[in-house]
Formats: structure tokens, C-alpha cells, sequence
């Protein structure tokens, strides 16, 4: 059997469920039922990349953001005054 957490378990352990967990070798990380991740100890990674730890992109998630076209109808004026009378019920 798979060595396997639930997101669940790594929110009430934290980190100490994730190093038990690589004692035992790759943890599986399952989210809604469903296999996410997996988590590997840094030596079995450098194992399967040769050595050659990956580099990450040259952009941030938050650059890729806003680096995103704006493809929206509505104004930003048009949205307010939808969530203030949503609000108001």
C-alpha cells in the first residue's frame, strides 16, 4: 500500500506528519478524496533529476497574474454597486 496522507492530516500535524510519512518513503498527498502530490525526501528527488535540482520559472505565480489579459465586461464601478446591493438583501 501507498504511503499516504490526507490534507486533512497535514493541517492538525503539520511538517511532523510529512517527515513520519518519508520514512517510509514517497508520501502521497490525497485532497477531496483524490491522489494531489506527492512529497519526496530531497535525496530521492536529486536521484530521479540526476543531481540537477530544477530551477524554478522565470516568473512568480503573482507576475503570471498580472501578466494575464483583462477579458471582464463589467467595470469596476458596475461590480461594487452589484456586490453593495447583493449585500444589502
Amino acid at each position: 500500500m501507498h504511503n499516504i496522507l490526507s490534507v486533512s492530516e497535514i493541517k492538525r500535524r503539520g511538517m511532523a506528519a510529512i517527515e513520519d510519512g518519508l520514512r517510509n518513503g514517497p508520501v502521497h498527498i490525497v485532497k477531496r478524496n483524490k491522489m494531489a502530490a506527492v512529497v519526496l525526501s530531497e535525496e530521492e528527488y536529486l536521484r530521479l533529476t540526476c543531481g540537477k535540482a530544477v530551477e524554478p520559472g522565470g516568473m512568480t505565480a503573482m507576475q503570471w497574474l498580472l501578466a494575464q489579459p483583462a477579458v471582464g465586461r463589467r467595470s469596476k464601478a458596475r461590480i461594487d454597486a452589484s456586490l453593495k446591493a447583493e449585500r444589502a438583501w
